[in-house]
């Protein structure tokens, strides 16, 4: 019965009675040809019309229903096949039959429904309406246990129908993830660890689930870090090592899954592999070091820098390798700045960058030379450098820069010249870390904020970044840093190159900030401007509109109390420039100080009166 149409016409009208022993030879000759060439045959399953015939042969106490089955799953590896076994009503005796006892029908029938559901809308969704995953869901709980081979190729099964079920669709993984399919997937992982093709499937399940973030709640509450670390350090084949990774960079976000990997020993394996792959010249090779060293970075993360006492909890797993600076896996990290292998020192950097997120962390490295390190990689990647290193370094000594005590050390070792020798990068990210680790490097350091205030080459730079408007962090920052120069500094000298530079009219527009703490650095550095040199300043304060500015500051009632504060000390400060008198003048500035006397915040109030005074007394 070689002849594919012949059998097809002989199960038309065989059809009708499913115990004729032709049956069973026509589905016979149904799979040797799909087996053969599946697209040619299928497409003649369809042509001849024999899809709708099927659900009749599909009944539970038919001995040719495991070859019906079978003959489904092979047609659905076609993609366009899959509607028209959906529309032919294939779903809903296929989804009967997951109640049998029978293990090749359920082999079958799971292998049908999960090639109905591959990357098809229409398949899932009537899967989904039938109720096929919950009770898919229900067997693999019910079997997961068991170890036998013949178990393990269904549950295999199993777990692929669920993964094609649920790939790519939130709503479809968010559902398995109610029905608590994790912690049994977890479970059988332990179980079945032996088996590759069921090990496989339920790492692509799990890296599915991972991305939703209300699976890590349920992982979180399994053994998941365990199993994946036990397993990964059984694994000889790169390409099993990059799947478990896939899985354990999702999870490894979430900090109570960090603690346990941590825990777990996963940042040893994660060395013993850097080791392993750092002199290797194999793309897989150079593919795992980079996976290893960012998911060991990934495990030192934590939120924005704490002062001396730390919450717990996101920095749990950074403190324990850490270990008051003595951990091993700190001091591996360590000697990673000094290699030759770009990756490294960028995974040896951000993991520096990572550690410094507390003050007892960053005075105890600044204590120990790190610092040193740091400097010596970013001189190596002055010249044509590594962007993502020089990011990544400066990343560092900025937070290192944070702890008061560190300042003075860091600029006795020279880092303000190197982070200068960056001043010419073009690309944003160098620059914004650039502007952030000098601003914390010179915060309360008078000395070497007067040294860089009056540096026209830096000042000149920042004016011109002051413009970056398609980089607004770069912009921010310089601003922030041009108000420090002169904040912190005190001097004329600084005020000065700040205003022959062209600076004056951005520190009047960072004035209108939507951030407060902006506005504040503004309004200070520019009431130091005019108290130190008001007569080089007047032409520039005059065309950046300041009263009008601090008109609008001082009437608008969402303005913060220092905000209104500090608008009056610079209302008073520039009374002494006949234009700027004549300006504040014809605003009619009284009415709106007069009203701030009966401001609820004492200093505002007093500010208020002072200025009253002055405002009255020079009109």
């Amino acid at each position: 019965m070689d002849n594919l149409s012949e059998a097809l016409e002989k199960l038309k009208l065989a059809s009708t009675d499913c115990a004729n022993d032709s049956v069973e030879g026509c589905l016979d000759c149904l799979l040797k040809a799909l087996a053969n060439k599946n697209t040619e045959a299928s497409m003649k399953i369809r042509e001849m019309g024999v899809l709708p015939l099927l659900p009749t042969l599909l009944s539970p106490q038919s001995s040719c229903t495991p070859k019906v089955a079978n003959v489904i799953a092979e047609v659905a590896k076609n993609e366009f096949m899959r509607s028209s076994c959906v529309e032919a009503g294939l779903i809903p005796p296929l989804i009967q039959l997951l109640n049998s006892t029978d293990q090749e029908v359920l082999l079958q029938t799971g292998r049908a429904l999960g090639n109905i559901c591959y990357d098809s809308h229409e398949g899932r969704r009537a899967v989904d309406l039938a109720g096929g995953a919950q009770i898919v869901a229900e067997h693999i709980k019910s079997l997961y246990q068991n170890t036998e081979p013949e178990n393990e190729k269904l549950l295999t099964v199993f777990c692929g129908m669920l993964m094609n079920y649920s790939n790519d669709n939130d709503s479809l993984q968010a559902q398995l993830i109610n029905m608590g399919v994790i912690p049994t997937l977890v479970k059988l992982l332990g179980l079945h660890s032996h088996n590759t093709a069921l090990t496989e499937m339920c790492l692509i399940a799990f890296g599915n689930l991972a991305e939703l973030e209300s699976s890590k709640e349920q992982f979180a509450t399994t053994n998941i870090a365990e199993e994946l670390v036990c397993l990964f350090q059984k694994q000889t084949e790169h390409e099993k090592k990059e799947m478990i990774f896939e899985v354990l960079a999702p999870l490894a976000e979430n900090d109570v899954i960090k603690l346990q990997l941590v825990e777990a020993g996963l940042v040893e394996s994660l060395l013993e592999v850097v080791a392993q792959t750092v002199d290797g010249e194999r793309e897989e090779d150079i593919a795992q070091l980079k996976t290893a060293s960012d998911l060991m970075v990934l495990l030192l993360l934590g939120g924005e820098h704490q002062g001396l006492t730390d919450a717990p909890g996101q920095y749990e797993s950074m403190q324990k390798l850490f270990e008051g600076g003595k951990g091993s896996v700190f001091q591996r990290v360590l000697s990673w700045i000094p290699s030759h292998n770009h990756q490294l020192q960028l995974a040896g950097a951000l993991a520096i960058a990572n550690f410094a997120r507390n003050d007892g962390n960053c005075i105890h490295m600044v204590d120990t030379g790190i610092v040193q390190k740091l400097l010596e990689l970013l001189d190596r990647h002055v010249e044509e450098g590594n962007v993502t290193v020089q990011h990544a370094a400066l990343s560092a000594l900025r937070n290192l820069a944070i702890p008061v005590v560190n300042k003075s050390k860091m600029l006795s070792a020279g880092v303000a010249d190197v982070v200068l020798k960056f001043l010419q990068s073009e690309m944003p990210p160098v620059q914004f870390k650039l502007l952030g680790t000098l601003r914390m490097l010179i915060d309360t350091q008078a000395e070497a904020a007067d040294q860089l205030g009056t540096n026209g080459k830096l000042v000149e730079r920042l004016v011109e970044w002051c413009e970056a408007k398609d980089h607004a962090g770069v912009m921010g920052e310089s601003n922030r840093l041009l108000s420090a120069l002169i904040r912190h500094s005190k001097s004329k000298e600084v005020v000065r190159t700040v205003i022959l530079g062209g600076g004056v009219k951005h520190l009047v527009t960072m004035a209108t900030s939507e951030h407060m703490i902006m506005q504040n650095e503004a309004l200070v550095a520019l009431g130091l401007i005019a108290a130190l040199d008001l007569v080089a300043a007047e032409k520039d304060f005059v065309g950046a509109n300041l009263v009008s500015v601090l008109h609008k500051l001082l009437s608008d009632e969402r303005s913060a109390p220092e905000i209104k504060y500090n608008s009056m000390i610079l209302i008073c400060a520039v009374m002494g420039s006949e234009p700027l008198h004549k300006e504040v003048q014809s605003l009619a500035f009284i009415d709106v100080v007069s009203k701030l006397r009966a401001h609820e915040n004492k200093t505002v109030s007093h500010q208020a009166s002072l200025t009253e005074q002055r405002l009255t007394a020079q009109s």
